[in-house]
């Protein structure tokens, strides 16, 4: 297997195992929410904010921990045959049944550009190009002229009102990085397959 691949399955495992990591104290975050929302509810006038917080952090939990998870093959699996197999067998079926999940979160990830897109004020039917267009713009022009390129900045329906552009990003970079994670395990699998990787 050659050493570029090797060391790619290195820095992504290494990327998603520090985020992972980070992300996992996200759940302090989000009890501290509940817990807020509760006493204010309680004990003072209900604040506004919390509960579409406690959603938000609950995606981010979700989203930026998603990747540690498949590398630590603790994702839920249909665990009826999978785990008597031989870890041979497994990196066979494994090798094969990731493309199931890549084309998933392929589509997931399409599917989260054209919203974030939306977000940002962009009603047309070419988000990749608004993404390169916004980022070019705010590469050579500055921060100010990309500014101007947004349009209205869609917000949540509900009485808070938050702007929805930062979740929606961090989501798409959460099944970003689950695509990489993907992509590691299966060059992975090959490498167990070759015997190169135990």
């Amino acid at each position: 297997m050659p050493k570029l691949i090797l060391r790619y399955i290195g820095a992504i495992d290494a990327m998603n195992r520090a985020i992972g990591r980070m992300a996992m104290y996200l759940i302090f975050v989000l009890i501290g929410v509940l817990l807020w929302s509760s006493a204010s509810k309680v004990f003072m006038a209900p604040s506004m904010w919390t509960l579409e917080t406690a959603q938000f952090v609950m995606v981010a939990y979700f989203v930026l921990g998603g990747p540690y998870s498949i590398q630590l093959g603790s994702n839920v699996r249909m665990d009826l045959f999978y785990g008597e197999w031989s870890p041979r067998t497994k990196a066979w079926v494994d090798a094969i049944t990731v493309f199931f999940l890549i084309f998933y979160l392929g589509v997931l990830l399409y599917g989260g550009l054209v919203s974030t897109a939306y977000s940002l004020g962009y009603f047309g039917d070419e988000p990749f190009r608004f993404f390169l267009d916004l980022v070019g713009t705010f590469v050579t022009q500055g921060p100010s002229a990309a500014g101007e390129m947004l349009g209205f900045l869609e917000r949540s329906p509900t009485a808070w009102r938050p702007w929805l552009w930062p979740i929606k990003t961090l989501l798409c970079l959460g099944v970003l990085l689950m695509i990489l994670q993907a992509s590691a395990e299966f060059f992975r699998d090959i490498g167990r397959l070759r015997g190169v990787i135990d």
